[in-house]
């Protein structure tokens, strides 16, 4: 594709087909991947890459774990004294947001409610609200899931850095005709992860990647609203006296 078709193209792919990815691809883009620029060229991050039997055992475990943590949420308070022994309880490496700020808030209720709404998830129905969340969890049916780890020494110049290389997939997979799914969402249990994958202690898991083909369904012709350039940029100081 010509490079703004790639930009334009790519969204969060929310349906796979299980086509299997084949290996010889995915070593390609996590090739075009590494030529993303890192603090110093550092390149302080590491990927979990998860198929056949480890991906399926991670489809349950994870699955598992949502469960057990969305029955917690509606449970009386007495039984949620246990939740330090119920296994629903998050152990990532990055504490999940609890609250966004005031001014960030609007664009996600915006895309939440635009979502459902393309879904036809009404706002009370809680059963579907969940079955949707945990599709997160199924990895939304790709036949391929990734885990980004970032090293720790480098602080925010690694969540920096993985960005730009998380892009950079995302970006190669598009132009080969496959589509991805950025999810903070799997990074809420580390264990699960660690029991497959050997992780150098210094590296913290950031979040997951869904990747495949995807498949023709209504959920993948979401896309939420973007902001202007014009409010992308900071507007200028206002000139005082002689000041330019």
């Amino acid at each position: 594709m010509e490079f703004s078709s790639v930009l334009a193209s790519r969204n969060s792919v929310r349906a796979f087909k299980d086509t299997a990815v084949p290996e010889a691809l995915l070593e390609a883009l996590l090739g075009q991947a590494l030529q993303a620029p890192s603090w110093s060229n550092t390149q302080p991050y590491h990927v979990a890459v998860a198929r056949g039997p480890v991906l399926a055992d991670l489809r349950e475990a994870l699955g598992e774990r949502f469960r057990r943590a969305s029955k917690l949420s509606r449970a009386p308070w007495y039984a949620k004294l246990l939740a330090p022994f119920s296994g629903a309880l998050p152990d990532g490496d990055f504490k999940p947001i609890l609250k966004y700020p005031d001014d960030l808030q609007p664009r996600r209720v915006a895309t939440g409610k635009g979502l459902y709404r393309h879904l036809g998830i009404a706002r009370e129905d809680h059963a579907a609200r969940d079955a949707q969340m945990a599709r997160n969890f199924a990895f939304f049916d790709a036949p391929v899931a990734m885990f980004l780890f970032v090293h720790k020494g480098l602080g925010h110049y690694s969540t920096l850095d993985a960005g730009i290389f998380l892009q950079s997939l995302m970006l190669a997979a598009t132009d080969a005709g496959l589509g991805t799914c950025a999810q903070g969402a799997l990074a809420l249990w580390r264990s699960p992860v660690e029991k497959h994958f050997r992780i150098p202690a210094p590296y913290k898991l950031l979040c997951g990647l869904s990747l495949g083909y995807p498949a023709d369904d209504p959920v993948n012709q979401f896309r939420p609203q973007r902001i202007s350039v014009e409010q992308l940029c900071l507007p200028p100081r206002q000139a005082r006296g002689n000041d330019q």
